[in-house]
């Protein structure tokens, strides 16, 4: 089954690709505020491009569920092993968003991975022909998961759905509160879900054959490059802290310079401190993303400051070595103006590295969508965190990115073109096709 066994089928992949784009727009309409894309976790945003994906897949041919975490699961069974729990190659990504998102981020590896499924389907042999009568005619199983949280925007913890899919849910979790101050508990049960079955979501490393992923580059390389498809290598390591630094609020007017102990000057030179500690490293990435003083009164020396630190390597030992080097140099700029700073570890994953056999039939999936003789696929590892990073737990995990012009996400000026989501289509397609036959 080796490919490309899809160059005759390039008028059906050019009609996939214009209905994942209006698919984006789509649920670009289903948002929690009508200015503005934001859909988050258990909310009635969530239950309803849950309720429009399980049509989708339906109209495939394929079973669909809300699993116990509130993640969209659908299947098409092989004709070989009409059996459920039979092992399956698992293609997906997330349809939740960030407040003010973009529309591809997540979902547009959702709606591809649909329409892979259309192209690899084949007439169940006893079928009727009504459009629910097929399987796969792989060795093996085909869903798609459609993620509930992975980025983590109500509850503060992101890859909620695809942890427990993995088997990694965590029961201090239930505690975590929203802006409202609802628990994650008292959501899942107003969302319809049982928290004390969240662990049926998990799942067995024999039920699985693997995950594959294509989403939206988050970067500008492919696009800097002119290439419209890459191949990822790892996801990073991920270390996120609150850091809280401690000074003393005195009158703006009446305190000399000499006497200030500014907790806000002292968080502004961290924050600049760890972006010059960070660019003079390779591929380790921090980010303050938050910066807040108080008492926040605009004739009031900072006494306080909290900042937030997002810290991204390739390697988990590099990235721990810059936190050292920003402890060290916080110790030194807090010291020299007076000051106290605390830090609080509030997430932390180790880095994911793809399958070899995985990376190998996604690099094949590109190779043939490209002419004769062009140059081997560039292969990219990803700063941006995805659900594979949790799955990588329990099977192996491949991913494809597509060229996002000028790199830009989490934003409404997020982008990819028809023409690239077409090639992204028929090369995860042939990636399929490819496991397929090293299978045997």
């Amino acid at each position: 089954m080796a490919g490309p066994l899809l160059v005759a089928e390039g008028d059906r992949v050019a009609v996939a690709a214009r209905r994942v784009m209006a698919r984006c727009d789509e649920l670009a309409r289903v948002s929690a505020t009508s200015d503005a894309i934001e859909r988050v976790y258990l909310s009635a945003e969530h239950a309803r491009v849950n309720r429009l994906a399980a049509e989708w897949m339906r109209e495939l041919g394929m079973t669909a569920r809300q699993d116990a975490a509130g993640n969209l699961v659908g299947r098409l069974d092989t004709a070989g092993a009409p059996d459920p729990d039979a092992p399956a190659l698992v293609l997906g990504s997330h349809l939740d968003t960030v407040p003010d998102a973009g529309r591809y981020d997540g979902i547009v590896g959702v709606l591809m991975a649909l329409e892979v499924v259309r192209l690899l389907r084949v007439p169940r042999a006893d079928g009727d022909g009504d459009g629910r009568g097929f399987v796969s005619p792989l060795p093996f199983a085909l869903e798609v998961i459609a993620f509930s949280d992975e980025e983590g925007t109500r509850f503060g913890k992101a890859l909620l759905g695809s942890s427990a899919v993995a088997g990694l849910w965590r029961d201090d979790w239930w505690t975590l509160t929203d802006a409202d101050g609802m628990t994650l508990r008292e959501a899942f049960v107003e969302f319809g879900l049982d928290p004390a079955r969240v662990g049926e979501a998990a799942r067995r490393p024999a039920e699985l054959v693997g995950y594959l992923e294509a989403h939206i580059e988050q970067g500008p390389e492919l696009d800097d490059r002119g290439e419209p498809l890459a191949v990822v290598s790892s996801i990073a390591s991920a270390r996120r802290f609150q850091l809280v630094v401690t000074g003393e609020a005195r009158h703006a007017g009446g305190t000399p310079y000499d006497r200030r102990r500014d907790a806000l000057l002292g968080a502004s030179e961290a924050a600049l401190a760890v972006e010059r500690i960070c660019r003079a490293e390779h591929h380790v990435i921090g980010t303050v993303g938050r910066l807040e003083a108080y008492p926040g009164a605009v004739n009031v020396v900072p006494g306080e400051a909290h900042l937030s630190l997002d810290l991204r390597g390739e390697l988990d030992e590099r990235r721990d070595a810059v936190w050292g080097s920003i402890e060290a140099e916080l110790d030194a700029i807090m010291g020299r103006r007076g000051l106290r700073w605390q830090a609080r570890e509030v997430h932390s994953a180790p880095a994911v590295f793809c399958a070899p056999l995985l990376q190998d039939v996604v690099r094949e999936g590109i190779v043939s969508t490209l002419p004769r003789g062009g140059d081997a696929p560039t292969t990219l590892f990803s700063p941006a965190g995805h659900d594979g990073m949790s799955i990588g737990a329990v099977t192996g995990v491949g991913m494809l990115f597509l060229r996002n012009p000028d790199g830009i996400s989490h934003h409404p000026g997020e982008s990819v073109s028809t023409a690239d989501v077409a090639l992204g289509v028929r090369a995860l397609a042939e990636s399929v096709l490819q496991l397929a036959s090293d299978r045997g």
